[in-house]
């Protein structure tokens, strides 16, 4: 390796060239380091007539195979994606059916009104304000609703 120069006039000519071949996609010193790290290790099997062609062209193909690598990354979609690597399993599936089966037995268990609040605020997304309209009676109200029924809830569904 005592063959290759070590002026910075060597290397910055060595960075314009990098820079330019890869249209400044990627960092050239990073891309000649890599080179220069091939290069050791095929010099010590090979001759190397040309150190800078060396260099520059395995640095300029370092770079297209990160670029390529980048944008193939990129262009994965979704469907590429195996959608059972996801999924819950069956057991996961059946125990969550018996809780939403609980939640609709706790609903069942709450008095009209309370039921009707508590399900327009979370089903419709409704306002406190906006259902106290709606149904004519205050924004308190609606709160003690609310608050009522998600108390029942938790405690009937707590252990599920």
């Amino acid at each position: 390796m005592s063959d290759i120069p070590v002026s910075r006039e060597f290397w910055n000519r060595l960075i314009r060239e990098v820079r330019s071949r890869t249209r400044g996609r990627a960092d050239p010193e990073e891309l000649l380091q890599a080179a220069y790290l091939r290069m050791a290790r095929y010099r010590s099997e090979h001759v190397v007539e040309n150190v800078a062609a060396f260099l520059v062209r395995t640095a300029v193909n370092i770079g297209v195979d990160n670029y390529r690598h980048d944008r193939l990354i990129a262009n994965i979609a979704p469907d590429d994606v195996n959608p059972c690597e996801n999924s819950p399993l069956q057991d996961e599936v059946l125990a969550a059916r018996a809780r939403l089966e609980r939640v609709r037995e706790g609903l069942s268990r709450l008095t009209p009104r309370t039921r009707e609040v508590f399900l327009m605020h979370r089903l419709d997304d409704m306002k406190y304000r906006e259902i106290a309209e709606r149904l004519g009676i205050s924004q308190s109200a609606v709160e003690k609703h609310i608050a009522k029924a998600a108390l029942f809830l938790t405690e009937w569904t707590e252990g599920w």
